[in-house]
């Protein structure tokens, strides 16, 4: 079995390594923007429709454009002051 070793090795090897990059990175939604800033989708859609909060316009699908914005974004955001409502 010694495959299946150096299969297990390889997952054990990338369980141990950092994932601060990784999770600076991750990709939220308006939605979890919105209930982590503890105001409305809308508000969220506003700043980012204004420029006040960088975000990713992901490919147009439904009746509203989608957009993810990135944790390290909202952090340096939380950091500073927030967009006027």
């Amino acid at each position: 079995m010694p495959q299946s070793n150096a299969v297990l090795d390889k997952h054990q090897s990338e369980a141990k390594r950092p994932k601060m990059a990784e999770e600076k990175d991750e990709l939220l939604t308006v939605r979890e923007v919105a209930r982590r800033l503890r105001v409305d989708d809308t508000t969220v859609r506003r700043w980012i429709k204004s420029g006040a909060l960088e975000a990713i316009a992901l490919p147009h699908r439904a009746k509203r454009q989608a957009y993810r914005i990135k944790r390290s974004t909202l952090e340096s955001l939380l950091g500073g002051a927030l967009p006027e409502a």
